[in-house]
């Protein structure tokens, strides 16, 4: 089988470090869609319908090198690749006013410091924002990683092993029954299935979010089967990269936040949206800088 193959680079806004953004997207080591393996991120990605498998490496601070693999032609995907790439690592996010923020407030100067260079990431589209949210919703982290991976392997889209991230259409004539069977409970099954229905017929736009303030956003999301304020957040940060926004229902944030600021007990939403009001408008930045702590204190970074 004939194989095509590209090369091309993607300039980067410095400081930048590829290892900490990858991290700070693929959260677990067992995540089989956003791998990392010797300094390189790969990852399939679908671009008109086909497969197109991406190997990512930093050259210096300043650029990318992508090196891309395709069955069919990559001739007029460069463009639609590269604003993926640039989509999900965040590379063109200018974050100096961050580090000056970071310089003044004793919480955060630390990690400001020791993980300099990470942008946010976000996953391709919110489609795939608003299943990862399900998928985690009251499980842990490592619980939603394995279901998300066997979802991938079930109905997305296969190149040389690894598998897309599921779009819409990939559900067509799926059941709630074969999607429980990979461990999703009956409401979840449900709402992955409505979810890519509602999308493939766009009774639910999500296209056009991008241009939404917060609060409409928010409006909207909630407004959907099985997706609560937490989902609707966590979509908000990941999906849409708005990083003024910290999941606050989000227990594992919430413990990261209790540590950081030496608390005696857990902070609920409320709180935590007090404490997170010192770090406006990038709240949701510093969410990615403790998950990023808690990663190196369990030696995965």
């Amino acid at each position: 089988m004939t194989m095509y193959e590209e090369t091309f680079t993607i300039p980067v806004t410095p400081p930048f470090r590829l290892d900490f953004t990858v991290w700070a997207l693929r959260r677990r080591q067992k995540n089989l869609i956003d791998q990392w393996d010797n300094g390189q991120y790969r990852r399939v990605l679908v671009v008109h319908g086909e497969t197109v498998q991406i190997s990512v490496e930093q050259s210096g601070e300043v650029e990318l090198v992508v090196f891309a693999k395709s069955k069919s032609t990559l001739s007029g995907k460069q463009k639609e690749l590269t604003q993926q790439v640039q989509k999900i690592l965040g590379v063109e996010r200018d974050l100096e006013a961050f580090y000056r923020l970071a310089d003044k407030n004793t919480h955060i100067q630390s990690l400001a410091y020791r993980f300099r260079g990470v942008k946010p990431p976000r996953f391709p589209n919110v489609f795939e924002a608003l299943i990862n949210a399900v998928a985690c919703q009251q499980v842990s982290l490592d619980v939603g990683i394995i279901l998300l991976n066997r979802l991938s392997e079930t109905f997305g889209k296969e190149f040389e092993g690894q598998y897309a991230f599921p779009q819409p259409e990939d559900f067509y004539q799926t059941t709630e029954e074969e999607i429980q069977k990979l461990g999703f409970s009956h409401q979840k099954a449900k709402t992955i299935l409505l979810l890519a229905q509602q999308v493939r017929e766009k009774s639910i736009i999500v296209d056009d979010l991008e241009t939404l303030p917060n609060s409409e956003i928010m409006n909207r999301l909630v407004s959907i089967h099985g997706i609560g304020r937490w989902s609707a957040e966590y979509v908000l940060l990941r999906g849409l990269g708005r990083i003024d926004t910290f999941p606050g229902d989000d227990v594992g944030a919430q413990r990261n936040v209790m540590n950081l600021i030496h608390l005696d007990h857990m902070p609920r939403y409320a709180e935590i949206q007090k404490v997170t009001k010192t770090w406006e408008p990038y709240a949701g930045f510093v969410y990615f800088h403790l998950l990023l702590d808690k990663l190196d204190k369990k030696n995965l970074l």
